[in-house]
């Protein structure tokens, strides 16, 4: 691995306000969170991290330390567990966004003993799609949600290794 997860600290507001406010990586999120709303949103996800089931990390280059990302495990909004990601674009098509969703996919199977992961993203983003077929996600289904439509993707744990 190229990179490290560590859990979402109070420290790590700058590093992911930087996400909240980039305009290419809200495209396909309903936009950029004005700088009023980030401090409200970065407390929301301090907050649902403490629970028993919900999971936020933020990604880092090993070596440098330096802030590439945030990745998760929460509750999705149908039901279930979702795997959910967001990365500077600076680091889009080097491969980091692969290696950290396996290793999350990896530890929601043999860690927390989940049996199915869902992700969902808008169909109008290919490169999310791309990513989420490329670490063995399916596509489900398809969804009118948030103005747009979204696919349902999902990867169950058969006990088959993941690369």
């Amino acid at each position: 691995m190229r990179c490290y997860l560590n859990e979402v600290t109070q420290n790590d507001f700058e590093d992911v306000k930087q996400i909240y406010t980039n305009e290419q990586v809200r495209k396909y999120l309903g936009g950029i969170i004005p700088d009023e709303h980030t401090f409200a949103k970065f407390l929301d996800t301090l907050n649902r991290n403490d629970k028993a089931d919900s999971f936020f990390w933020v990604v880092r280059l090993k070596g440098s330390n330096q802030f590439i990302g945030l990745v998760s495990l929460d509750k999705h909004i149908d039901g279930g567990t979702e795997l959910s990601y967001e990365f500077l674009p600076f680091y889009w098509g080097q491969g980091f966004a692969s290696e950290v969703t396996i290793r999350v996919i990896k530890y929601a199977f043999a860690e927390l003993g989940i049996s199915k992961l869902l992700a969902e993203t808008q169909i109008a983003n290919l490169g999310s799609c791309k990513l989420l077929e490329r670490v063995g996600m399916k596509m489900e289904r398809t969804i009118q949600r948030f103005g747009a439509e979204q696919g349902i993707f999902s990867i169950q744990n058969d006990g088959v290794a993941l690369n």
